[in-house]
């Protein structure tokens, strides 16, 4: 299997396959494909009946789509919905990693993504919204679109960054996480931030996107046409 990664402002993930290698992904993510990739629906994504359970709750559904190549080599790709970044990362047993709602975008076949916290927020920009992590873990490779630029920080052990939740793109699962809300009831009421951020604690990896999906949509809301009353 290799792997390409195209593109700069609108990347695209390109996989070759060899014959009989496949990829899984949650459904809707293909682009294009040569015609010897076969798809399939699948329950294997890592993690067994617990993982397919986990998954299923998380609203993921039970089933995966899955890429093969069949009679040779195939090409299987997928393009990022946003302008942003595609991401790969290598999964082994005992490490696993916890990334925004739609951020899985394909991974090997022994990749198992699942719920891997929710949280409803009431009030301020993220009142509908609320905060979804995925949780990637097994073992290989999975890919992570993440919107925006990048900013990739190593955080020491006992080093705190406070992020807002749309913010935050991918961390590992040794960073410790918690929910807490913005300081001075000033900057709640009128600082138009929501009431909420993420607090981040090392030691570890995390990577913070700057064009989270619902600041987006909340931008351009204004120029968007409006249902007429009644």
């Amino acid at each position: 299997m290799r792997a390409d990664i195209k593109g700069s402002t609108m990347p695209v993930l390109e996989i070759q396959l060899e014959d009989r290698e496949s990829v899984v992904t949650m459904h809707g993510e293909l682009s294009w494909m040569t015609a010897n990739v076969q798809m399939s629906q699948t329950t294997q994504g890592g993690g067994g009946l617990m993982g397919t359970l986990r998954r299923a709750v998380g609203g993921g559904g039970i089933f995966l789509t899955q890429y093969q190549s069949r009679d040779g080599e195939g090409l299987v790709a997928f393009a990022a919905k946003v302008p942003g970044h595609i991401v790969p990362v290598d999964i082994t047993h005992g490490q696993s990693f916890l990334v925004h709602r739609h951020g899985w975008l394909a991974g090997t076949p022994g990749v198992s993504a699942s719920m891997g916290f929710q949280q409803s927020f009431r009030g301020g920009l993220w009142g509908g919204d609320g905060f979804v992590l995925q949780k990637l873990e097994g073992q290989g490779r999975a890919w992570v679109e993440l919107s925006g630029e990048l900013s990739l920080y190593n955080l020491a052990p006992g080093q705190t960054m406070l992020v807002h939740p749309g913010h935050v793109g991918m961390f590992e699962d040794r960073v410790s996480f918690r929910i807490t809300t913005i300081p001075g009831i000033a900057n709640k009421v009128f600082g138009r931030d929501g009431y909420h951020l993420v607090a981040l604690t090392g030691p570890g990896q995390i990577w913070l996107q700057s064009m989270p999906l619902p600041n987006l949509a909340h931008a351009l809301e204004p120029y968007l046409p409006q249902p007429q009353n009644g």
